[in-house]
């Protein structure tokens, strides 16, 4: 085959526990050439555990011989790393979310287009075989949809990571950690259009961006599978100082509710995430295990109704991980031409609803009297 020679942008724990160690376990399909981080500590890890060349900055690892980047540095990067790999003429993998803004991720499908490259945001659930299985198997149509239910409740990485070889990069420069810092609040500004309160930015930043993202990306590919066009906010919520994401979405002219929720509970050792479809008689139910769980089947259950009896029936389509699935779905896109799954244009549309969720919350509730952030 041929392989996609591949740098990696970023060496934190996302890209130390799946990225690098998956890349190397499709040799076939990839020639990873080195991965760049400002932290010695993270680099020096990743040269000692899998002997592979490393560099402090972009620029030093776009010098190499490449044909792809994988981003995986903090989210307020994303958008000038992207166009760092486009603008050298190569195909980017971006771990999401791409940007925060619409308009953002409108000037890299720009850049996509002007290089002619594939860019393809980190949906690992949309490889899910689970998923994909769900897509295939809905129970009931646009006309029999009442209710779509996503409740997230999640710990972080902690208790599903410590099994793993990683190193954490702590010796990161304070004014390179500001930089970054005022990047993001700028970009968040521009994304929703107003200033948001401490609570509201770090939840937005947090529970809506960086976390629950995942499961509107999802839902969105479900509402597509049945026809279902955009909807309208109609209410949403932040709140536990930012560890809580709530949302409400009308479909349908109010045939449909879409409700969603996001809590991280950083002291409780526990995951549960499930996405639901009640439809008139029939219900179909996704619950996934923490991401960092490799290869633990998402049980995809179909419930049906028959007069008085209750039938169940669970899917599983194997034990494929989603993480190295979407890493094929990227060499497929570049030396197969297969259809990009997960695009720029996705990623908008979702960002787009949680920047409306942000402006709904925020026109409903009094700020915070320790003043907004801009």
């Amino acid at each position: 085959m041929d392989r996609v020679r591949i740098g990696v942008v970023g060496a934190g724990g996302i890209a130390q526990v799946e990225h690098v160690p998956n890349l190397l376990r499709l040799p076939a399909l990839f020639d990873l050439k080195g991965v760049c981080d400002p932290s010695r500590t993270a680099r020096d890890f990743i040269a000692g555990r899998y002997g592979i060349a490393v560099f402090e900055s972009i620029d030093q690892l776009l010098e190499q011989p490449l044909d792809a980047i994988l981003v995986a540095s903090p989210d307020a990067l994303h958008k000038e790393h992207v166009l760092a790999g486009l603008g050298h003429g190569l195909h980017v993998f971006c771990e999401k979310p791409l940007c925060y803004g619409a308009a953002d991720i409108a000037e890299l499908a720009a850049a996509r287009d002007a290089a002619g490259c594939v860019l393809q945001v980190g949906y690992m659930k949309r490889f899910d075989p689970s998923y994909e299985a769900a897509l295939a198997s809905l129970p009931g149509s646009s006309k029999t949809l009442r209710h779509i239910s996503v409740e997230v409740s999640d710990p972080d990485a902690w208790p599903f990571v410590r099994h793993h070889e990683w190193q954490r990069g702590q010796d990161i420069p304070t004014q390179l950690i500001d930089e970054v810092a005022a990047k993001q609040r700028h970009q968040v500004q521009r994304a929703v259009g107003l200033s948001l309160d401490p609570l509201s930015y770090r939840g937005f930043c947090g529970a809506y961006a960086s976390a629950i993202v995942h499961d509107v990306n999802a839902v969105h590919g479900l509402l597509d599978a049945l026809h279902i066009p955009e909807g309208q906010v109609v209410g949403a919520q932040l709140y536990a100082g930012g560890d809580g994401g709530h949302g409400s979405v009308r479909l349908l002219d109010g045939q449909a509710l879409w409700t969603m929720t996001h809590l991280t509970v950083p002291q409780l050792p526990y995951y549960s995430e499930r996405i639901s479809l009640i439809f008139d008689d029939a219900a179909l139910e996704l619950e996934f295990p923490s991401p960092y769980l490799n290869h633990q089947a998402t049980r995809l259950t179909i419930r049906t109704g028959d007069g008085h009896k209750l039938h169940s029936r669970d899917i599983n389509s194997g034990y494929a991980e989603a993480f190295v699935e979407e890493l094929k779905g990227f060499w497929s896109a570049i030396r197969e031409s297969a259809p990009v799954r997960n695009t720029a244009e996705q990623a908008a549309r979702d960002m787009t609803l949680l920047c409306g969720l942000a402006h709904w919350h925020a026109a409903h509730t009094t700020p915070a009297k320790t003043g907004a952030l801009s």
